[in-house]
């Protein structure tokens, strides 16, 4: 399992909700998937031998540059974040690799956050999102997540983070309702995955 954020390091951890995400990315003919972990050359490979294009966004990069600007007012940074995050034509994607990114957006920002992924995504795109598992931790481990096989994902330790909220099961499918399925898979790390369908 990933260490905790004292002794994080690199490791290797079987993915359900991978193998789920490109059996579903698999309906559509080769196209774009957005990757909101920003540039990353595994996944880049992975994603181009395939035959799909990648999109990626660094979604994180713009909440610390933008968002956590204090010289900026609440309207001002909203408009400048989506300047940025997500900026892309409606149905540009037919999947998402949303990562852990949801855990770290400020609960104001998120309703938008997720219209957007709503309006950004074909009919029947899968996204991949995952949730670090304790609930009582505020603080924890963020990581890079490359691509090691259709089921395999490599971790690489980022720094330690606050996390917005805790989100349980219920709130996720709250936060989901607008999608097709969403889907829940038990993870053998700290690390909770789900798949939803738009």
């Amino acid at each position: 399992m990933p260490n905790g954020p004292q002794t994080a390091v690199e490791t290797h951890i079987t993915s359900t909700a991978l193998e789920r995400f490109f059996q579903a990315l698999a309906e559509f003919p080769p196209s774009s998937v957005l990757d909101l972990g920003g540039a990353n050359q595994a996944n880049v490979s992975f994603l181009t031998n395939l035959g799909h294009g990648i999109s990626p966004d660094n979604v994180l990069h713009y909440l610390d540059r933008i968002w956590h600007n204090p010289e900026l007012s609440a309207s001002r940074r909203r408009e400048e974040f989506f300047d940025h995050a997500l900026n892309y034509h409606a149905a540009s994607f037919n999947g998402a690799l949303v990562w852990d990114t949801l855990e770290f957006l400020p609960e104001d920002l998120l309703d938008s956050f997720i219209k957007q992924l709503h309006i950004l995504l074909n009919p029947g795109a899968p996204m991949l999102i995952l949730f670090h598992g304790s609930e009582r931790e505020s603080n924890i481990q963020s990581w890079t997540y490359r691509i090691a096989s259709t089921s395999m994902l490599q971790l690489a330790p980022l720094e330690v983070r606050t996390r917005s909220r805790y989100y349980s099961n219920t709130a996720i499918e709250r936060i989901f309702e607008g999608f097709r399925r969403v889907s829940f898979f038990l993870a053998h790390n700290q690390i909770r995955e789900v798949l939803v369908i738009r």
